[in-house]
């Protein structure tokens, strides 16, 4: 089960980080832009969808630091 769950893990949030770096490459800059953006998600994708606690404890140390800044 634990395995399934890194697989698909690991393909949704790869996807999610290719999909937004071309969608924003494309919007701002174009195709070179997206497709050269698409492989920066991929790139930074790769750590965090190795380790999903590491992805969870990035984002809580980042939403921490944003809330505490509004405070």
């Amino acid at each position: 089960m634990t395995i399934v769950f890194r697989c698909i893990w690991a393909f949704a949030l790869t996807a999610i980080a290719i999909g937004f770096g071309a969608m924003y490459g494309w919007e701002k800059h174009g195709l070179v832009a997206a497709i050269a953006l698409g492989f920066v998600g991929l790139v930074v994708s790769w750590p965090f969808a190795y380790s999903p606690a590491a992805f969870f404890e990035l984002s809580c140390q980042l939403l921490c630091e944003l809330l505490m800044s509004l405070i």
